[in-house]
């Protein structure tokens, strides 16, 4: 019987799999042709939360399953920059009889500085590293929670997200 542990797996996760809070959101194609992106129209100024969830598979036995050490997000922003994108993530655990639990903070890093280079008018690749990485309990799942704050005018398409774990089965 084999044994893996491949400390390089990746995951694309696509934009219809997250959950977005506050804003108008449409499936458009993507600034690039032959892509889809879920776009952010412009507002008169709000703050849009988008929620990824890491969909990686999960063992009950310690140290089996999806080891999760980072989530690279895709993004372009167009027209404005934004004020400002910042990365959190939270643990979020069943508890009695299937009800979910109050989440848990993970400490992340993300690469691009929030307010800054993240923020401005480009094509973007946004890592956030899990500070301690993560085994995945089959009895919780882990939420990556971006935060974009944006100015008067501002348009955004998010692209896909891309998870990096080591798998040990």
């Amino acid at each position: 019987m084999g044994y893996v542990h491949d400390t390089h797996m990746s995951l694309v996760i696509p934009p219809k799999a997250f959950h977005y809070a506050t804003g108008t959101w449409s499936d458009d194609p993507g600034q690039t042709a032959g892509t889809t992106c879920k776009h952010l129209a412009a507002s008169a100024g709000q703050t849009s939360i988008v929620t990824i969830p890491i969909m990686l598979p999960q063992n009950s036995v310690a140290l089996k399953g999806s080891y999760l050490k980072s989530v690279e997000v895709n993004y372009e922003i167009t027209d404005t920059a934004l004020t400002s994108i910042t990365a959190s993530a939270k643990v979020v655990a069943r508890g009695i009889e299937g009800a979910v639990a109050v989440p848990a903070t993970l400490a992340v890093t993300q690469d691009l500085v929030a307010a800054v280079a993240a923020a401005t008018v480009a094509i973007h690749k946004l890592t956030v590293t899990i500070t301690v990485p993560q085994w995945i309990k089959n009895t919780e799942y882990v939420l990556l929670v971006l935060t974009c704050v944006q100015p008067a005018v501002n348009e955004t398409d998010f692209h896909n997200a891309i998870a990096n774990f080591t798998l040990r089965v």
